[in-house]
């Protein structure tokens, strides 16, 4: 079965794969262009990048009634069985480490943004995701401004990245093209903009940029819309 992700609005993806429901940084019910509710998304895996409100929202609800496996870094793993999520389905980890779940391969990468939990407690270091499918490698690069170790995560070969361009709180569409250029990405679609005005930005005319500077398909969802990986 070919792998799949639909935008959720925001940061917030479903990718279907191996059989697996993979949801990455829930935020739904709070959030104005998601096109569905928290309690209609199924997931077997939750991946959460950091602890902002805007990505972690509704990871304790969705993994108690799903009884999906969370993956997050330590400090919201541990944060996370404070709220009630079953000790035994959640997998604290930490840049750099790696693990292998249903789905393929997970591992958390850098990313330079800053981490804290809604009840404002410390939500350890933001990341990423590079997960290594059967069939493609997707990089999920979190809240971040692009780096140079970009590049390294780039080197076996990128299907798909998932990248903010929203600017003000992450990278925006300019830098975007950096990161995209050090990735060699095949594809890229675009996360983490117009949901509030201070993050608004004209999705076609990023895509012309990509298409002009580098060598990947910008991919522009609508939210609820799907992208098949080929």
């Amino acid at each position: 079965m070919p792998s799949e992700i639909t935008w959720l609005g925001h940061s917030c993806f479903q990718m279907k794969t191996a059989g697996q429901s993979v949801l990455l940084d829930p935020f739904l019910d709070d959030s104005p262009s998601a096109p569905v509710r928290a309690e209609e998304v199924e997931a077997d895996v939750v991946l959460l990048t950091h602890g902002h409100f805007d990505h972690v929202a509704d990871a304790v609800p969705i993994a108690k009634r799903t009884g999906a496996t969370v993956v997050a870094n330590f400090e919201i793993g541990e944060w996370l069985k404070g709220q009630g999520v079953a000790e035994e389905k959640v997998i604290g980890m930490n840049l750099g480490g790696s693990l292998q779940l249903p789905l393929g391969r997970v591992k958390m990468t850098l990313a330079h943004h800053s981490s804290s939990l809604p009840d404002g407690s410390y939500g350890g270091t933001a990341g990423g995701f590079l997960l290594e499918l059967a069939n493609h490698r997707v990089y999920v690069s979190g809240d971040t401004s692009p780096f140079l170790d970009m590049k390294m995560i780039g080197m076996g070969g990128i299907d798909l990245a998932v990248l903010p361009i929203g600017d003000l709180f992450t990278m925006g569409p300019e830098d975007s093209i950096q990161a995209i250029k050090m990735l060699d990405a095949r594809s890229v679609i675009p996360c983490h903009y117009n949901t509030w005005p201070p993050i608004e930005q004209d999705a076609q005319a990023w895509a012309e940029e990509v298409r002009r500077n580098t060598a990947a398909e910008p991919v522009v969802l609508a939210p609820g819309e799907t992208y098949q990986l080929s």
